[in-house]
């Protein structure tokens, strides 16, 4: 059954080029960005490992850990890092996982079966994200195609709206950090003026309040 968000996700242990973890356990209290990449020494997932490492330091202000997965070994990815690190002018300093049983891949519905490796004869990893809560649930997930790249300016803005939603606030279309928030509808008008003072009524369902810090 495919992992639907509000799903625990399943946990794990695995190789990675930092030591093996314990998913749960490495996640601790943070929230995670899980993401899978076809293969090492790729051109596109060089430039997108390249990019999250240069965003680490603002994922790291929400709290945010990041764990990559790909199908092959941890001397691979070692050698890998280089490259990314060079073609970037970046320092990938997050965990890979060798997944080279497939194992991650599968428990996570990762792997493509349009694409397959030549030399193993196994399909790879899709270009997959999940963002997932501290209490250990997905609350995001995105698969893009092979010829895409990821834009990880957006999962910022998705993880910053999520880590707001505790606040009884949802975003607009298009919104980012420091505009209007929606006042959620379960909050009456006498309990919006409390939580946030002013608010601006645009319809009875559609309530628009500053963003709550």
């Amino acid at each position: 059954m495919a992992l639907r968000l509000g799903d625990i996700a399943p946990n794990f242990k695995a190789d990675t080029t930092q030591g093996q973890i314990d998913f749960h356990e490495w996640l601790g209290s943070s929230w995670g960005i899980l993401f899978s990449h076809p293969a090492d020494y790729t051109p596109v997932c060089t430039t997108e490992l390249g990019a999250l490492a240069r965003i680490q330091p603002d994922l790291v202000k929400r709290n945010v850990k990041v764990l990559a997965v790909s199908v092959d070994k941890v001397e691979d990815h070692h050698g890998w890092i280089k490259d990314i690190d060079q073609v970037n002018s970046c320092h990938v300093d997050f965990p890979i996982i060798a997944d080279a049983d497939r194992k991650v891949s599968v428990l996570y519905g990762m792997l493509d079966p349009t694409h397959i490796d030549d030399v193993t004869g196994l399909p790879l990893t899709v270009r997959g994200v999940f963002i997932i809560d501290p209490a250990k649930k997905i609350r995001l997930t995105i698969t893009y195609p092979a010829s895409t790249g990821r834009n990880f300016t957006e999962l910022i803005r998705v993880i910053d709206s999520l880590q707001l939603s505790s606040k009884s606030v949802t975003t607009p279309a298009d919104w980012k950090q420091g505009d209007d928030v929606i006042v959620h509808p379960s909050i009456d008008d006498e309990e919006a003026k409390k939580r946030f003072g002013e608010f601006r009524t645009l319809t009875p369902y559609l309530r628009l309040t500053k963003q709550p810090q």
